[in-house]
């Protein structure tokens, strides 16, 4: 046994190998140390290695579920290795395979997921600086690719689609990226072969080759898509009809969001990591959990294209509008987990259960069509199409499975009766030989006189005749014990044992016949794999439509108007989270962006709103670029190609990075990236250096954003001096949050004003966070001194802003304005010699 238990885990040498023996999966030396650890289940000894004793773990089969998922949510890997023998037949060991292999990206056991978040298997390529990325969610056979041309869009891209498990190979290295991904690991280079790659994709697809996809040229992504597919091949180790297609993404029609706006927006994950207080909490009320996982899909992934939004509008309108939504959501409750189910379906691991469900699915099909029949929107009558009644597949599965199936096929029970001739008799043979025992017991009984008789059954002894200690004296000669127990006899004759060949021998035959009725099924329905799922995706949508619809009533969300005209235009905008956590009534404000009002210069003090302002307007008009209703009084908005936030910063100790590294990482990218049409949130920058060198990078970045970018821009600061750029800047404007103070206490108004703020108030705000008074009235001493000597800038705390100020930033020498204006590359050899004695001439 241990022979034939090393042979398959030389086979899986990274995998923990779970070795079925009988009830048990057994797992021994180093995985049996790790399960223990990993598990929390005891290591135990068993036999003898080269004299020492064998580590071993073991976990019942019955409950392994739950302890795979455990493993799974760690990022580790299971190899599940059945008895595929005869145990009857065979001679030594019963013959032994690996049947699946369970990995973080490529479970689709219902145990094992998450059901309202997507569980994806990415893998990753490199050329120099270019990226090739393909992912892939066996759930629901949706498999893509795309080609980020630099590695801050590739860290963009990770961190939309956070994969359960990536896959990169031995030479890559881009070591930052792979670290995103707990469930990161090595793959051999040849499985990133483009020929090979190719190769395997038609295979799947059964074309000759790639071109009707559109992926055709994208060397770098096939590249990925090929070695994903070669390890769900791996992995699997059956058919997949499910995944049909590959599709490559184009970011021309995305808003596209990098992995700081996406983190800092707190989509669907909080900035502590958790899901509460996020955008996707509020808006995620969906019925079914695929409908769940498709809305945190378009929070990720906002549309440019106007047309495709503005369907989705008229649809959530129509809905509103008619009350619809709520028939329609409560129509889509039985409906389900339907794209997963599909998926199991087509990898033929799907469970009774999953049948009976599918089945619910399909009935609920006549009614929503009934529901939506009004509705002609062009949002609407593709999904009706797709969702059409299925009455073929809803009768098979009437007439095949019972109404409430057992968990799993092995002991029988779930073909309904009627549904097969062959398999009623043998099932009639068996209930009538029930019907039998009774009878004998009743007649043994009466003609022995012994009334504790009774006839029984297990597994190990098969049929007896059971007769108390006290009473087995009264037992006939013909009577056979069989066995003894502590207070009774165990007793066999002919009759009985006729009965049991004949019970045994039809309950075999119709759990047999069974089982072969189930894999058939499997064969019946999978031919319409590609519609069933057709129908999945138009019921996710709509399920994501309708709740929309009930947000948007709910929480009294108003419909942004969508135009060419560049600009953003919200009355009353709230945000969206904030206002939902809030005990007391939040404060609306407006922003109004254009050509002419391109950069709003935000002043005002901590904690007076300044940030929330900035994320309600990004969170405003990517709620809009999915087609959603938004938190506002009214929205008009422009094109929009990008948005970038630069908000708060951590250390990234572990890259080497300080907090001002990363805010400057953040603020390079911003400046490189943005154009006219980006809406652009920078707040504080240069905090995390010294006023000068702060007060200088803001201001620079400042004048970028607004003359050379001409980006839509929100500006936060505390530097006073960044207001004087109104009058120096076209299309720059100042507008502030307010507070009031009274006494020692103050009173933030939340309300955005035009004009510059007056103060900062930072020492009420360090009194209302507990700062000692002591060391309060110790920094208005000291806050008075700096006023008096003219160093205002350092704290922000004065009543006016004045030009002097300005001249706190170093004056430049007379050496230093010559050499600012040499321009190297543009001076003859004669004009840098002359240049080169007028520096020593001022040098002295």
């Amino acid at each position: 046994m241990m022979q034939q238990y090393h042979k398959l885990k030389a086979q899986h040498p990274e995998e923990l190998l779970f070795y079925r023996m009988g009830d048990f999966y057994e797992l021994f030396y180093d995985d049996a140390k790790r399960a223990s650890q990993l598990l929390d289940i005891s290591l135990t000894k068993r036999g003898a290695s080269a004299g020492e004793p064998i580590p071993m773990a073991g976990v019942p089969y019955h409950s392994v579920e739950g302890y795979l998922a455990r493993l799974v949510q760690l990022g580790e890997s299971a190899a599940i290795c059945e008895q595929i023998g005869d145990p009857a037949t065979s001679k030594g060991p019963v013959e032994r395979q690996v049947v699946r292999i369970i990995t973080p990206g490529t479970v689709s056991d219902e145990a094992l997921l998450n059901e309202r978040v997507d569980n994806l298997l990415a893998a990753i390529f490199s050329r120099g600086d270019r990226f090739g990325y393909a992912t892939l969610d066996i759930t629901s056979g949706r498999f893509l690719l795309s080609e980020p041309s630099t590695e801050e869009e590739m860290a963009a891209e990770l961190q939309r689609t956070r994969p359960a498990e990536l896959l990169y190979p031995e030479d890559f290295t881009h070591h930052t990226l792979t670290e995103m991904s707990k469930g990161s690991r090595r793959r051999p280079i040849w499985e990133f072969d483009l020929d090979t790659a190719k190769q395997q994709l038609n295979q799947q697809f059964g074309t000759r080759d790639l071109v009707g996809f559109g992926v055709e040229d994208c060397s770098l992504g096939l590249a990925a898509a090929g070695c994903l597919m070669q390890y769900i091949k791996d992995t699997q180790r059956t058919a997949l009809p499910h995944i049909r297609s590959l599709v490559k993404e184009n970011k021309d029609q995305s808003v596209i969001l990098d992995a700081a706006t996406r983190r800092n927006l707190e989509l669907t994950q909080n900035l502590s990591g958790g899901l509460e207080n996020t955008l996707a909490s509020v808006l995620d009320k969906t019925t079914t959990a695929m409908g769940s996982r498709l809305l945190k899909r378009w929070l990720h992934q906002p549309i440019r294209n106007i047309e495709m939004v503005n369907d989705r509008l008229d649809a959530i309108t129509a809905l509103k509008v008619s009350g619809l939504y709520v028939e329609l959501a409560a129509t889509l409750r039985p409906v389900g987990d339907m794209e997963r189910i599909l998926a199991r379906l087509a990898l033929r691991s799907a469970r009774p259960r999953d049948m009976a469900r599918l089945r619910g699915a399909l009935q609920q099909l006549p009614d929503i069509e009934t529901l939506l029949d009004e509705l002609t929107d062009n949002a609407i009558i593709p999904l009706k199409q797709a969702a059409t009644p299925m009455p073929e597949l809803t009768a098979l599965l009437e007439r095949a499975v019972v109404e409430a199936p057992p968990v799993v096929i092995r002991d029988g029970g779930v073909i309904a009766p009627g549904y097969n001739a062959e398999l009623d008799e043998w099932r009639e043979l068996a209930d009538g030989a029930t019907r039998y025992l009774d009878e004998l017991e009743k007649r043994e009984r009466e003609r022995h006189d012994i009334d504790t008789l009774k006839v029984g059954f297990n597994q190990v002894h098969g049929f007896f005749i059971q007769v108390s200690r006290g009473q087995s004296h009264l037992v006939p000669p013909y009577y056979v014990r069989r066995q003894t127990l502590k207070n009774a006899e165990r007793y066999i004759i002919p009759e009985l044992k006729e009965h049991e060949d004949k019970v045994l021998n039809s309950k075999s035959k119709a759990l047999a016949l069974e089982k072969k009725l189930w894999e058939e099924l499997f064969d019946q329905l999978l031919p319409h794999l590609e519609t069933l799922q057709r129908a999945a995706d138009a019921l996710s949508s709509m399920d994501v439509l309708a709740n929309l619809a009930e947000r948007a009533e709910t929480l009294n969300y108003c419909r942004p108007t969508l135009t060419d005209t560049r600009g953003i235009d919200i009355a009353g905008g709230r945000h969206p989270v904030v206002e939902q956590v809030l005990d007391a009534p939040f404060i609306a404000n407006p922003t109004v962006l254009h050509p002419r009002r391109r950069m709003l210069i935000i002043t005002g003090p901590n904690m007076g709103g300044k940030s929330t302002y900035m994320r309600q307007t990004a969170l405003i008009t990517l709620l809009a670029h999915i087609g959603s209703y938004v938190p506002a009084e009214s929205v008009t908005m422009g094109p929009v190609d990008r948005i970038f936030t630069r908000i708060g910063a951590s250390d990234d100790l572990a890259s080497g990075r300080s907090t001002f590294m990363v805010e400057m990482t953040e603020t390079a990218n911003i400046l490189h990236n943005a154009t006219e049409n980006s809406l652009v949130l920078m707040d504080e920058i240069g905090r995390g250096t010294s006023t000068y060198d702060g007060l200088s990078l803001a201001w620079a970045s400042a004048e970028w954003l607004a003359e050379r970018l001409k980006a839509m821009t929100l500006f936060a600061t505390h530097y006073f001096e960044l207001t004087e750029l109104s009058g120096q800047v076209d299309g720059l404007v100042n507008v502030h949050l307010d507070a009031v103070e009274h006494g020692d206490e103050i009173a933030f108004m939340h309300a955005v004003q035009e004009g510059a703020a007056s103060k900062s108030y930072g020492l009420a705000v360090a009194s209302l966070a507990g700062v000692p008074k002591t060391v309060i009235q110790r920094a208005k001493t000291k806050l008075r001194q700096l006023e008096a000597s003219g160093h205002e800038v350092v704290t922000g705390e004065h009543s006016h802003v004045s030009a002097t100020q300005l001249s706190l930033l170093p004056e430049l020498s007379e050496m230093e304005k010559a050499f600012a204006d040499i321009e190297p590359d543009n001076l003859t050899p004669r004009q840098a010699l002359d240049a080169l004695y007028m520096l020593k001439a001022i040098s002295g």
